[in-house]
C-alpha cells in the first residue's frame, strides 16, 4: 500500500482523483485491511493545514483525539476524552470518527454545536451540513460552528460488550431571536437531536422538546435528558 501525505488541498485532490482512499488515525480500518487486503493507494491528511485547525470556533479532520482540549466548547472537549482508551484517542482522528466510525461518539456533542462541515471532493471543497457527511461519508476536512452561551455532556457507563453507552449532549446558542436549546442523545446506535428556545423556564422548554424527535426516546433515556437540561439552564 502507498500512502500519500498531501500538503496542499490540491494535492490532497489529485490523490482522491487517482483513487486514493481516505484514512483517519486506521484505528478502525486497518484490522479489516489486514483481513481483506489493502488498498494500493491510501492518503492521510495529518500534513494538510487545513485539516488540522483547532480553536473556540473550529476543529480539523485530522486532528487527533487527545488534541481536542479546552480550546474547543466544553461539550466537544468532554465527548473526545471519552472516546476509547488513552492509546486510542492518541491515534484517532475527528475526522475517523463521525465520518468512519459506527458509533460516531462526537457526532452529539457535533449536533448541539450546530456544527457545518468542510469537505473535500475531487472537483474541490465545499460546505455542507452533518446529515450529509454521516450519510455520504465524504472526506472531512474541518468542522466550524458559533461558539455557544453554555453547553453540557454526559456519557453514561455501560456493561463491557453491551450496546453503546447512553450520550446526552446539550448547548444554548443565543442570537438577535434569543437564546436556543439544542440537545442531542445517542441511544444504541441512533443519534437523535432537537431543539426548544429557552425563554421559558426548564419545564417548558422540556415540553417543546418532548414534541421534537427527543419525545420518542426510552423513559431511562428521556430521564437523562431531563437531568441535563434542568441543570443547563438552571
Amino acid at each position: 500500500m502507498l500512502l500519500r501525505l498531501p500538503t496542499t488541498v490540491s494535492e490532497a485532490q489529485e490523490y482522491l482523483a487517482e483513487g486514493a482512499v481516505p484514512v483517519g488515525g486506521a484505528t478502525l480500518v486497518w484490522a479489516t485491511w489486514q483481513r481483506e487486503g489493502f488498498p494500493p493507494l491510501a492518503m492521510s491528511l495529518r500534513e494538510l493545514p487545513e485539516a488540522n485547525v483547532l480553536g473556540r470556533d473550529t476543529v480539523g479532520g485530522a486532528v487527533v483525539l487527545h488534541r481536542v482540549d479546552d480550546r474547543v466548547p466544553d461539550v466537544l472537549r468532554l465527548a473526545a476524552g471519552a472516546v476509547g482508551t488513552g492509546a486510542v484517542r492518541r491515534t484517532a482522528t475527528v475526522g475517523g470518527n463521525l465520518v468512519g466510525s459506527t458509533l460516531r461518539c462526537l457526532l452529539p456533542a457535533a449536533l448541539v454545536l450546530d456544527a457545518r462541515a468542510t469537505v473535500l471532493e475531487p472537483d474541490g471543497i465545499r460546505e455542507t451540513d452533518l446529515a450529509e457527511v454521516v450519510a455520504k461519508r465524504p472526506v472531512l476536512l474541518s468542522l466550524h460552528w458559533r461558539e455557544p452561551v453554555a453547553c453540557a455532556y454526559r456519557k453514561l457507563d455501560a456493561e463491557a460488550g453491551g450496546p453503546p453507552p447512553l450520550v446526552v449532549a446539550s448547548a444554548v446558542h443565543g442570537d438577535a431571536a434569543g437564546e436556543r436549546l439544542r440537545v442531542a442523545v445517542r441511544d444504541g446506535y441512533e443519534v437523535t437531536d432537537g431543539s426548544a428556545p429557552c425563554a421559558a423556564g426548564a419545564e417548558e422548554v422540556l415540553r417543546a422538546l418532548r414534541a421534537t424527535a427527543l419525545g420518542d426516546l426510552p423513559d431511562a433515556a428521556w430521564e437523562a435528558v431531563r437531568a441535563q437540561v434542568t441543570g443547563l439552564l438552571g
